[in-house]
């Protein structure tokens, strides 16, 4: 299994939460991204189990889609533009909504946010995520929880890699990131311009063409694009 999984919804896996240290243990390895070699983050790798995994024993496992091992493009672009620009973010609190790996608020925090709130539905990703900042020696605070609607009222920014990519989510995200817009909160998407990403909703910041690299999450995704988000 080397995660090239062009349009899978990706599924929240099926792992204790005792287990998901032992998991993210054994199915990453360190790596640094050609893109973003500020950073190095853990993730699926030649050398790692699910790498090698077959796609039936993964899904034993819970693992069939495991999302917060690999390097998504939106995210890398994201992670990018924030490195790129530090005024976005400096000394301002930040959302990174969807954290997955965490790369977009470790990436944050890098260019000297004051704080970053990571989110995911996902333990797996939590723990993914709680990791890789250790590993580049920053602090997130972790929210394990839907987070959609939240008002946000202690947030300046909102930082969303790769959320677009079903109709039902697409549409709360934007419903969401309108409102929050329009009380003055900066939301930026990265995104590498999927069928759900609502563009005409959306103002361009970035285009970015993405080096080869094995831990992407689909090996036809090779560009990323950065977006601020319009009230309307």
């Amino acid at each position: 299994m080397n995660g090239k999984r062009a349009g899978v919804v990706y599924r929240r896996p099926m792992v204790s939460p005792d287990d998901t240290r032992h998991v993210v243990e054994r199915s990453t390895s360190p790596a640094v991204l050609p893109f973003v070699p500020e950073l190095c983050l853990r993730l699926v790798t030649e050398g790692t189990s699910l790498w090698r995994c077959t796609d039936d024993a993964a899904t034993r496992e819970g693992l069939a889609a495991p999302y917060w091992a690999y390097a998504w493009a939106g995210g890398q672009g994201l992670a990018r533009y924030v490195l790129d620009h530090p005024p976005l973010v400096a000394g301002k609190r930040v959302l990174d909504f969807g954290t997955g790996t965490g790369i977009v608020g470790i990436a944050a925090m890098k260019a000297g946010a004051a704080s970053v709130r990571a989110t995911e539905v996902d333990a797996l990703a939590i723990e993914a995520a709680r990791r890789n900042a250790a590993l580049n020696a920053v602090t997130l605070d972790f929210v394990l929880a839907d987070v959609v609607g939240d008002p946000c009222a202690e947030i300046d920014v909102v930082l969303a890699g790769d959320v677009f990519f079903e109709t039902a989510l697409a549409e709360r995200c934007l419903r969401w990131f309108r409102t929050l817009v329009a009380r003055g909160v900066s939301v930026l998407v990265g995104d590498p311009g999927r069928y759900y990403l609502p563009q005409d909703a959306l103002e361009l910041r970035a285009r970015y063409v993405l080096p080869d690299s094995p831990a992407i999450e689909d090996e036809g995704v090779r560009k990323s694009n950065v977006f601020t988000v319009r009230a309307r």
